[in-house]
């Protein structure tokens, strides 16, 4: 039996930059033994799975490690398959049943709209082993959701930030996004995003946490729509747009390879 996969880059318009994903398309459900090990033969941050439902969609999400509740690269590299495979036009919208509930995706032009939830409530995060697992001496903690972030002074610290991953994954089991004003007039802030107890010491761009960081700068500068880059080696871009308990994510992509499993 043959599946079809593809490997694409999320959140940029050039190879080899953003975040990569593989989007496997099945026929039917297959079980999640099968999804996890797929997931860790591809060895990415995260292997998406789509499963036809008639005209929507079930969409399901793995790390090499485990099963996750919400990921924004995958959906947008899934949304773009769709779209860049003809299984959907331009201006379409895409219904993607998740465990993170009802989500969908539009693409227009090169950009694609994510509607996810937003995490707006924040509250204190015990700060003193947190940042000294990121080598920080000060900065500013808090939770929004299941994100923990830590915010910095200036960009260059976020930039430099090279945290001890096994104690990090001994305190924040989900992620930490290390965040600052940005230095750049293009971005409002830009952020990094360090997963060690889901088997991701560094996401490259990670849509999710925009769910929280949007409310959180939204909070601190005053605006409801943002530029966003997220600082890792590869890089990528993130437009923000807050609309009460949800936000929209707004992203581009670009395929890198396309075939088949043969398993």
């Amino acid at each position: 039996m043959k599946t079809p996969i593809f490997q694409v880059d999320a959140f940029t318009r050039h190879h080899f930059k953003g975040n990569p994903a593989a989007v496997c398309l099945l026929d039917e459900e297959r079980t999640a033994e099968w999804m996890q090990a797929v997931a860790q033969e591809m060895n990415l941050s995260e292997t998406a799975f789509l499963i036809p439902l008639e005209k929507e969609y079930q969409l399901r999400w793995f790390t090499p490690k485990m099963e996750v509740d919400l990921c924004g690269h995958g959906t947008l590299a899934s949304a773009f398959v769709l779209f860049s495979e003809g299984y959907l036009k331009e201006g379409e919208v895409v219904y993607l049943h998740t465990r993170s509930g009802l989500l969908t995706a539009e693409r227009t032009a090169d950009w694609i709209t994510l509607d996810f939830p937003a995490y707006n409530k924040e509250k204190p995060f015990q700060s003193a082993k947190l940042l000294d697992a990121l080598h920080m001496t000060h900065g500013k903690v808090s939770q929004c959701g299941w994100n923990c972030i830590v915010e910095l002074d200036s960009a260059e610290q976020v930039r430099n930030i090279s945290p001890d991953f096994d104690e990090l994954a001994s305190i924040c089991s989900q992620g930490v996004s290390v965040t600052s004003r940005s230095d750049d007039p293009d971005y409002d802030f830009i952020s990094r995003f360090f997963a060690p107890g889901l088997g991701i010491n560094e996401d490259p761009v990670t849509g999710s946490a925009h769910c929280s960081l949007g409310p959180y700068w939204e909070r601190r500068l005053g605006k409801d729509e943002l530029t966003a880059f997220q600082a890792s080696q590869r890089g990528g871009v993130v437009k923000i747009e807050l609309q009460g308990e949800r936000v929209k994510l707004l992203g581009q992509a670009i395929m890198v390879w396309k075939g088949d499993l043969l398993c």
